[in-house]
């Protein structure tokens, strides 16, 4: 079948704070996710001078929100739900107090800051997570000089930066990207209407599901796109999928799978769909490079060692990746949700293609990013019910 994903949340997210910061365009579509409505509300929050800005479960939304916030001088607390307030945010705590801004926190949330960001030379680490980076460069145009930000170790996960550039450049925003790091002039931002595109990284799930099953047509996608996802293509051929892209269409369709060796600096959040097909290829497949994979919605590498054993795969965990031992089938089995929306829609083609029938837990985690995916699940010929809906 055919299904139309929706849009991109990392356009999105970056876009309406973009049109925030410009103070005027639209941006659209959104879709219904929960992040996209934490995002807007948020946004809202900081304009209104509220002293609390919520994130709920968005770790993209309060690393990029901090340094804008402390961009405008805005004395305001951050807070979250779920596993954010656990997820670390030291890079902030050293690095904004060296520009002007007093910072108060325990190593994660709450996170509250006073004070004004000043220009100049920022240091940080390019290893780390990338949306600290993206924070800094969507805050740096609002300040009343040029700065500078100097990489002090090799970028990881440039796709998701390369993004934030070209929404950046969209509202009039130019980054110059030097041997080092970047150079950010002062006084920027300029109204305009964006289009949101959509979302390479939830075709991961569908192309595992076409790569171990039959043919299956996602429309809408860019092939041009700077997300990193779009990799999925080359990944599941790797796998031993005939993938064809033409006309903002992708075709997806299995063979006989065979192990693979993936490094996933670039692309962390295919990781779980990634590891669903090893399964169903016969022989040794190994995903390193994932280390970053351990501070999302929940440990990733360790829920997706925890629920591949519970459908009868043995899996190895490493530091930073995963050995999955595939033999070509998996068993139906209960597996865990984790409160994490890519565990429920990557264990959710595995169960689409176990031998038995599984029961997945906290599915609802899917609101998180897409809402629908069950709809479309369905629609595609997948069976899934809801057993309980308290």
């Amino acid at each position: 079948g055919t299904v139309q994903l929706p849009p991109s949340k990392s356009f999105a997210i970056r876009a309406l704070i973009c049109s925030a910061l410009a103070g005027g365009g639209s941006v659209a579509p959104l879709g219904t996710s929960a992040d996209i409505a934490a995002t807007v509300q948020a946004l809202a929050d900081l304009a209104a001078g509220r002293d609390e800005i919520f994130c709920n479960e968005s770790g993209s939304l309060v690393r990029f929100l901090i340094p804008v916030a402390a961009a405008l001088g805005k004395s305001v607390t951050f807070t979250g739900a779920g596993r954010l307030p656990r997820r670390p945010l030291d890079a902030f705590a050293t690095l904004l107090p060296q520009h002007g801004v007093q910072v108060q926190t325990d190593g994660g949330l709450p996170f509250s800051i006073t004070g004004k960001l000043r220009p100049g030379q920022y240091e940080i680490a390019g290893n780390v997570s990338s949306q600290y980076l993206t924070g800094l460069l969507l805050a740096l145009p609002l300040l009343d000089g040029d700065s500078a930000v100097l990489l002090t170790t090799e970028l990881e996960s440039k796709p998701y930066i390369d993004i934030t550039l070209q929404v950046m450049a969209a509202f009039g925003v130019q980054v110059r990207p030097t041997d080092f790091g970047y150079l950010v002039r002062g006084n920027q931002y300029k109204p305009v209407d964006f289009t949101v595109e959509s979302d390479w990284s939830h075709a991961a799930f569908f192309m595992a599901a076409g790569t171990v099953g039959q043919e299956i047509e996602i429309a809408g996608l860019n092939p041009a796109s700077t997300q990193g996802d779009k990799a999925v293509c080359a990944m599941m051929e790797r796998f031993g999928a005939r993938v064809e892209v033409r006309d903002r269409i992708v075709r997806c369709c299995g063979g006989e799978l065979r192990p693979a060796e993936i490094d996933a600096r670039d692309i962390p959040d295919m990781v779980p769909a990634l590891a669903v097909t090893a399964a169903f290829a016969k022989g040794t497949t190994r995903i390193t490079g994932a280390g970053r994979l351990r501070f999302k919605e929940s440990d990733r590498l360790q829920s997706v060692a925890l629920n591949l054993r519970a459908m009868g795969v043995q899996v190895e965990e490493l530091p930073d990746g995963l050995v999955i031992h595939g033999t070509g089938a998996v068993q139906g089995g209960t597996v865990d949700g984790c409160n994490d929306h890519r565990i429920v829609m990557a264990f959710s083609v595995a169960a689409a293609y176990a031998a038995g029938d599984s029961v997945i837990k906290q599915a609802e985690s899917i609101n998180k990013t897409y809402p629908a995916f069950f709809e479309d699940f369905c629609a595609l010929g997948g069976k899934a019910d809801v057993i309980s809906n308290r």
